[in-house]
């Protein structure tokens, strides 16, 4: 699996930086997003929806577990914090195998359900304006986009 880094000095670059990703993913692609609470999780979320064609707003989906929006393609947010000691499988690969991009926040806490292929995100906070975010590309698919994306 291919690993590639990029330095996001602001909200701003994180939102460019992720729509430019966004507009490059497919039906059925699967991006999970790691990072500790305020790493900008749901900023780059947003700026995915950008790329996607999203024109609604995008906020985090804390308490419904997943948000639904429509852009070229359909587009599910998950934040899946809550799902933390649950074994409970809320339909998960409909959305995984379906037409749409998802995007999923706190990924680790549904490792079981996850598919294989996919782009793992990370986003550390390194200070105030600082953010490394780490793409690990778990497909030629995925590698493409990175290598697209980070030239």
């Amino acid at each position: 699996m291919a690993t590639y880094q990029w330095t996001s000095t602001s909200p701003e670059e994180t939102m460019q930086f992720a729509e430019r990703l966004g507009k490059l993913l497919q039906s059925g692609d699967v991006c999970t997003l790691e990072g500790d609470l305020g790493a900008g999780k749901t900023t780059f979320t947003k700026g995915l929806g950008l790329g996607l064609g999203v024109k609604r707003t995008i906020n985090s989906p804390t308490f419904t577990i997943i948000k639904e929006y429509q852009g070229r393609v359909p587009f599910y947010h998950m934040d899946v914090y809550r799902l933390e000691d649950s074994d409970e499988d809320l339909g998960f690969d409909e959305y995984f195998e379906g037409e749409g991009v998802c995007v999923v926040e706190w990924a680790h806490f549904i490792e079981e359900f996850l598919p294989e292929e996919r782009l793992a995100i990370r986003i550390a906070y390194e200070d105030e304006t600082h953010r490394t975010i780490v793409l690990e590309a778990g497909s030629d698919h995925f590698d493409k986009l990175c290598k697209e994306i980070t030239s």
